[in-house]
């Protein structure tokens, strides 16, 4: 989580919208990028993993443990993400005087802790 914050700061990000659609964009560098691909090619291994114990019919607890450590490494990789969204787009968003931002991180806080 570090290497990202050092990347994010180091880095001027920013956020564009799409002309001719709802989604919005965000810019990441190459090396902020990368580590979050590398986090998600991981966690589909595990995922592939336990596709595999199920269809070769492995005991429940041991298929449950390796969900609970897929599931620790999703909430590991929001983590890293919502830091890095806190640091570069809030805190980008809130210095331009675009308070909205700070009702968006609420709302998106509140569907990550349910």
């Amino acid at each position: 989580m570090k290497e990202l914050d050092a990347i994010v700061s180091k880095e001027e990000e920013k956020v564009a919208s799409c002309p001719n659609c709802s989604n919005r964009h965000k810019k990441r560098s190459e090396e902020q990028e990368k580590a979050l691909l590398v986090r998600l090619k991981k966690i589909e291994g595990q995922i592939r993993g336990v596709e595999k114990m199920v269809e070769d019919d492995r005991y429940c607890p041991d298929i449950l443990m390796q969900v609970s450590a897929i599931t620790s490494a999703l909430n590991s990789f929001n983590k890293e993400l919502l830091a890095c969204h806190i640091r570069s787009c809030v805190a980008s968003d809130i210095q331009a005087g675009k308070d909205e931002s700070i009702e968006e991180l609420c709302n998106v806080l509140q569907k990550l802790m349910k």
